[in-house]
């Protein structure tokens, strides 16, 4: 019988001989070639990838690619990818906003019209599959080198208390003192002042209302600057109308102005798969957070207005059935995109970590938050509390454990501080604290965590300084295990990715990788950076094991609607080998941030040919919305997703709103 090498024996032998290839090589230009087709090889062979996943590069057409700065995860199984202007103030001057739907079955792709410029908006999933995308950008930031004319805030006062008043765009403003002509680049409404009777005196007093508005000097140069505070005539107003309308100033110069945010508030149909407007938001923000309570309202935070300051503390409430908006009656200042996550009893957990404006004394400790009452209860011992700025925050799975981990992070604004840190915290411990997990792969800013369906967490990429400078990106990834708290490097990803990136899972259990924004493209910071526009797809060490994935199917009623405490079954010729059931929310990540996601252990029963599961009944546990069941064999292999819907319960708890007082 002629001798035939084994599979396993000629994979060694090519791998030998390549090795000896290499080392006859003349010259360090072919050692790595030889050595890049090596690693090719070694990636691509079924026992690697079993052990470390495997990464592969999405085929995107040139006329869908965009700078995707925003993902979500639609109950449709599509992926909206949400540019807005890019970051690219030539496509914000031409009104060029994109929106790409993505279907990651099929690899389709769909042009969506884009009404505003959503760039660096906030977004969550609502109670009936619409995605809610709250925020974007008015204008664009200029450093102090690019700034041409002095400009500032002015505060427009009327004293008219039986009638409010439009300012329109482009209405001058000339200083009482200093002479100098000033120009609004917005309009604004000035409400009527108030008027009431001192109940001590009898008399009327009249307390005059104010509005903000941007505003710049009609011509270049630094002698248009002020510098002190002076009050201000408004043109085209006559009578009355000149004394009680006026506008007062501080400085206003050629310092950097910061981006600045919009009011609008639109709702993404994943049906019709269009853009609806609703209500405007009582304030305007650019960088906001939004999370989903367990009512299924929303909850808006921080933001620079439309003045590019951080929004002063001042959160407000969505309702998806009303469309309107409410602010909550106290104040809590945060820095921008801050990582605000669900838990019991209508609390919201600060993880510390945030993606950007803010004081560095100011908003940034980690703690437990009572919207009833506005307490806020911090929580001790995170190490390197000085870099929670793009650090990333994940519940760690199941999501009943109420534990969670903060991940790496930099320090405030361009800072070169960098963490390795990951950070634990327990929050069923009457006295919650966080202690140090096992570090990451490396110092990162900007990394992308995504819990998976076998209970474990994915971390890919980051930077190790801001926006990849000097190219400091990271090409590693992990998976830790929570169970007990250890970890294993994966698979390299394909490109680095940093500011402007993500992560999220997908129905079929792989998980998709986005965006990226370096400053520079150079080690030595000279030349400018390029968007990543690539996407990626990481298949999971799971996916490549042996054996068939557990199937997990509907019933004959198709897609089921199930309240908190009831039950749904779901047919399995496999549900002798089911091990787990997890409920996993769709997630929606931008800036570091995806606080909405989650993965539920769900109780079961299984049958000959199916299983049967029970929802918890804690609505803080599961807000309402649409959710992925999943099926985890023996083996730890997921099965494809299928959809259920979660209703709005009237039992959830709802926090009280009350408007506050204009600004």
């Amino acid at each position: 019988m002629k001798y035939r090498p084994s599979r396993r024996t000629r994979r060694t032998a090519i791998g030998a001989a390549v090795v000896l290839v290499i080392a006859g090589f003349n010259g360090p230009a072919l050692y790595g070639i030889a050595s890049e087709k090596y690693h090719d090889y070694k990636i691509n062979q079924p026992e690697y990838k079993a052990e470390n996943g495997h990464w592969k590069t999405v085929q995107v057409p040139e006329k869908y690619r965009i700078n995707t700065i925003h993902a979500a995860l639609l109950h449709t199984g599509k992926v909206l990818l949400v540019a807005g202007s890019g970051n690219d103030a030539k496509q914000f001057n031409a009104k060029t906003f994109r929106t790409v739907l993505w279907d990651p079955v099929k690899n389709t792709f769909k042009n969506i019209p884009t009404p505003n410029d959503l760039f660096c908006a906030g977004h969550t999933q609502l109670p009936d599959g619409k995605l809610l995308v709250a925020g974007g950008t008015r204008r664009y930031e200029k450093l102090g080198g690019d700034v041409k004319k002095a400009g500032g805030l002015m505060i427009i006062h009327n004293e008219n208390p039986d009638r409010a008043k439009t300012v329109k765009a482009g209405t001058r403003f000339t200083g009482r003192k200093n002479g100098k002509t000033f120009e609004a680049k917005d309009a604004v409404l000035v409400p009527r002042a108030k008027k009431k009777t001192n109940p001590a005196t009898g008399k009327v007093e009249v307390t005059p209302s104010v509005a903000r508005v941007y505003v710049e000097a009609i011509k270049r140069g630094k002698k248009y600057q002020t510098g002190t505070e002076d009050n201000y005539r408004l043109s085209g107003l006559r009578g009355a109308e000149r004394r009680n309308i006026y506008g007062i100033a501080q400085k206003l110069s050629f310092d950097k102005k910061d981006f600045q945010g919009i009011k609008d508030t639109y709702e993404f149909d994943p049906v019709a798969e269009r853009y609806l407007k609703t209500d405007f938001m009582d304030e305007a923000r650019w960088y906001p957070t939004l999370t989903t309570l367990e009512d299924g309202k929303v909850l808006s935070v921080s933001g620079l207005d439309d003045i590019g300051q951080v929004v002063p503390g001042k959160n407000e409430i969505y309702d998806p059935q009303t469309k309107k908006w409410e602010f909550l009656p106290r104040k809590r200042f945060f820095p921008t995109y801050p990582a605000l996550h669900l838990t019991d009893d209508n609390k919201i957990f600060y993880s510390g970590a945030n993606a950007g404006y803010g004081p560095a004394d100011k908003g940034r400790t980690p703690g437990l938050w009572n919207l009833e009452t506005n307490g806020f209860r911090k929580i001790p011992g995170m190490s390197d509390p000085d870099k929670l700025e793009t650090a990333m925050s994940v519940p760690l799975p199941p999501t009943q454990s109420r534990k969670f981990m903060v991940l790496g992070g930099g320090g405030v604004g361009e800072s070169k501080k960098a963490s390795e840190k990951t950070r634990i915290v327990d929050l069923k411990d009457p006295e919650p604290r966080f202690q140090d997990g096992p570090d990451l792969y490396a110092k990162a800013r900007y990394p992308s965590s995504v819990i998976l369906p076998n209970d474990k967490v994915l971390t890919t990429n980051g930077s190790g300084d801001y926006r990849g400078r000097s190219e400091s990106n990271i090409l590693k990834a992990e998976i830790y295990d929570p169970a007990d708290n250890t970890k294993k490097p994966v698979a390299d990803p394909i490109v680095g990715r940093n500011y402007h990136s993500g992560a999220l899972l997908l129905p079929d259990g792989r998980v998709m990788t986005f965006g990226s924004d370096s400053l520079f493209s150079d080690k030595a910071n000279t030349k400018p950076g390029k968007f990543e526009q690539q996407i990626d797809i990481y298949t999971p060490p799971y996916l490549h094991t042996k054996g068939e994935r557990p199937e997990l199917e509907n019933t004959g009623r198709g897609e089921q609607t199930v309240r908190l405490g009831g039950t749904a079954s779901f047919n399995s010729k496999d549900a002798g080998s089911i091990k787990k059931m997890r409920l996993v929310r769709p997630s929606s990540f931008t800036h570091v941030t995806n606080v909405e996601q989650s993965s539920v252990a769900l109780k079961f029963k299984k049958s000959a040919d199916g299983v049967t599961v029970k929802l918890p009944e804690d609505p803080s546990l599961v807000p309402p919305g649409w959710w992925m069941v999943t099926a985890v064999d023996d083996k730890g292999k997921p099965s494809k997703s299928v959809w259920l819907k979660v209703p709005r319960t009237a039992s959830a708890q709802a926090p009280t709103t009350t408007p506050l007082s204009p600004p």
